[in-house]
């Protein structure tokens, strides 16, 4: 429902805020007051085209911003679509997307317009295409009168509302898998049955490519290794010397006799001077240690506080040690080999090239490979493939249209049924003459799927996800004019008066949770203004629907679960409309205004009282018989005392 509705500086309207109830709400004001331009900044605020004509006079822009909050029923198709339109442009917070376990939407929409024409479209706060704010709008609201925002008359809704009136969803859902699945085999048919020359051309290059790929026996990780191998192999010779220096340092020392050792040539250290000078005895690090070991020993029967430090060398002995050992290992498994180089050198130009050709990494060229190895396989069993597919289109077919064929039958069934609701309804607003008819057409296709005449003769028909029907709703308001379509009827009161007709009927099916009906009384007696505020208010029921009228009758108006005042006022040079909801007493002075006009006289004052109690009971006995079981015809029969239509 709307729970708020904010506007500033449209038209004549300065500053409105504008709370509303969940049932019916009846606006009423004089001729002028403003009631319309409401319903246009309501429409500028689902998305309908609107000017720079509407900004206030002498301000830059305008803005209409309404909060909604609705209770979603989540099987329902259409608040799907609304929930996956939201979402896939991310206009809804994890925290904020409704669940079966709280199943409220939350959403505030909003409308800019500057004095230069250009408009600015929100939602939740976030900028939006006006389309985007169109279509989330049409989910949420629907205006009946004066406005081109009537959904009953996009011919796309009629097969959607008929099919909610006859519950159909199921087999819906159901032929939608169906068709999504025939989809699916037909475009892997239609892939296979492409143009002989260019699967022979498209086959050759896949035989080649997979070929090349598997000739290479490519692993995973094999590049990153091949990669370090070479930077070993082209260090080998440093890395020896490195190595074998290090092992003698630590655990060979440096031969005198021979003159080799760690660095220090011919007994000399680095800086020129001699070996004894430098304390530089050729012993390696572990002899070394080993002569400290000995002497902190003897240190330790006069100190025992140096056996901690004995302890500390040993250990340290014991850790180079194994340090040197790894060394040495490291020394005898290096070995220069120029052949193996030359074969790492080679294995890696080939995954380069490989990578040019396939992917970026070795990963990506085994993907390539797996996806080119399948499809080369499917062309390569195409036929078998085709006789497979060809089968399971048939079976796909036959069964789409044995189901298809009784979601018509049923939809014809749904359709007479409704017809028949929907004229009585008519003949109840006093359209005594009206007809309503569901037209329902089918298309023959050859490539479309079969179906049985009641005679055996099997048709071919075209179908899509909802079946093969197409669905219109026909109505003629005059004798002798044929049936016609709803966008052909006469317009104003007449129209609007549909619109109800239908509303009353389709309650539970449509999903629309805010109807506004602008003027639905044009034309309207008070005898038939009575029906009118029924049907309005029935529309209401259970939280079907929330309802706004702008209307002149009382007898519609006092059918209002809140009732508004739309005021015009002239203050200074500037004219400005207001609105306010009226208390008890103010709202009994206001029938009276519109029962017999001004000034108000007691007399028409008793009148509004005695309307507002007679509607009240009979509320009262509507909400009984509902709760009792009762259907919603008989709800709609009770009669309400002849007195309200004063």
């Amino acid at each position: 429902m709307l729970l708020e509705l904010n506007i500033s500086n449209f038209a004549i309207i300065d500053r409105l805020n504008l709370r509303l109830n969940a049932g019916f709400n009846a606006l009423t004001g004089e001729t002028g007051a403003g009631k319309s331009i409401i319903i246009d900044a309501m429409g500028a605020m689902l998305g309908e085209k609107i000017g720079a004509e509407f900004v206030r006079h002498g301000t830059d822009r305008a803005r209409v911003e309404g909060f909604f909050e609705v209770k979603l029923d989540l099987e329902d198709e259409r608040f799907r679509r609304l929930l996956d339109l939201l979402d896939s442009n991310e206009l809804l917070d994890s925290e904020d997307r409704p669940s079966p376990e709280a199943p409220l939407l939350r959403l505030t929409l909003g409308r800019e317009i500057t004095s230069s024409g250009r408009t600015v479209s929100r939602i939740n706060g976030s900028a939006v295409k006006t389309d985007l704010l169109r279509d989330v709008g049409q989910a949420l609201v629907d205006i009946h009168g004066q406005t081109e925002h009537i959904s009953l008359l996009r011919v796309g809704e009629h097969l959607e509302l008929l099919d909610q009136y006859a519950n159909l969803s199921s087999q819906r859902r159901r032929l939608a898998e169906l068709v999504g699945q025939l989809r699916a085999v037909r475009k892997e048919k239609h892939s296979l049955q492409k143009d002989e020359r260019e699967l022979v051309r498209r086959t050759e290059l896949l035989k080649f490519q997979v070929s090349e790929i598997e000739a290479a026996a490519l692993q995973p990780g094999e590049e990153e290794e091949l990669q370090k191998e070479r930077q070993l192999q082209n260090a080998t010779e440093k890395l020896t010397g490195v190595a074998d220096r290090a092992y003698r340092v630590l655990y060979q020392g440096y031969d005198e006799e021979s003159g080799e050792g760690y660095g220090i040539s011919a007994g000399r250290s680095r800086s020129g001077r001699s070996a004894a000078v430098t304390g530089g005895s050729g012993r390696s690090v572990q002899e070394s240690l080993s002569e400290v070991e000995g002497l902190l020993l003897e240190l330790v029967t006069y100190e025992p506080a140096f056996k901690q430090h004995n302890d500390a060398v040993m250990e340290a002995r014991y850790r180079l040690e194994d340090v040197a050992q790894a060394v040495r290992d490291f020394r005898d498994r290096v070995e220069h080999d120029p052949a193996r180089l030359e074969e790492v050198e080679e294995r890696l130009d080939l995954i380069r090239a490989l990578k040019r050709k396939y992917g970026s990494s070795i990963e990506e060229i085994l993907e390539f490979y797996k996806v080119s190895a399948a499809e080369l396989n499917s062309i390569e069993h195409s036929g078998e493939r085709l006789q497979e597919l060809a089968q399971q289109e048939s079976k796909l077919l036959g069964k789409i249209g044995h189901l298809a064929a009784e979601v018509s039958a049923e939809r014809q069934k749904a359709g007479k049924l409704l017809a028949t609701a929907v004229e009585q309804s008519l003949r109840d607003l006093r359209l005594l003459k009206a007809r309503f008819e569901v037209h329902i057409t089918q298309t023959e296709d050859p490539h479309g799927a079969p179906v049985k005449n009641s005679d055996g003769e099997v048709r071919r028909l075209a179908f899509d996800g909802k079946g093969f029907d197409r669905v219109e709703f026909l109505v003629s308001l005059n004798p002798g004019e044929p049936p016609k379509p709803l966008q052909k009827v006469a317009s104003g009161g007449e129209t609007s008066r549909l619109m109800l007709a239908l509303k009353s009927i389709l309650a539970e099916a449509d999903a629309i949770p805010t109807l506004i009906f602008d003027e639905v009384d044009v034309g309207v007696g008070g005898r038939s203004g009575q029906v009118v505020g029924e049907k309005l208010w029935q529309l209401t029921n259970q939280g079907a629907h929330q309802v706004i009228c702008i209307t002149h009758l009382p007898q519609i108006a006092a059918f209002g679960d809140g009732h508004y005042n739309i005021v015009k006022k002239v203050e200074g040079e500037r004219t400005a409309t207001s609105v306010h909801r009226l208390t008890d007493p103010e709202r009994i002075d206001e029938l009276a205004a519109m029962l017999g006009g001004t000034p108000v006289t007691e007399i028409n004052r008793l009148s509004a009282r005695e309307m507002l109690q007679e509607i009240s009971a009979w509320k009262k006995a509507a909400h009984d018989t509902q709760h009792a079981g009762q259907s919603g015809k008989e709800t709609a029969s009770l009669p309400l005392p002849e007195a309200s239509t004063v």
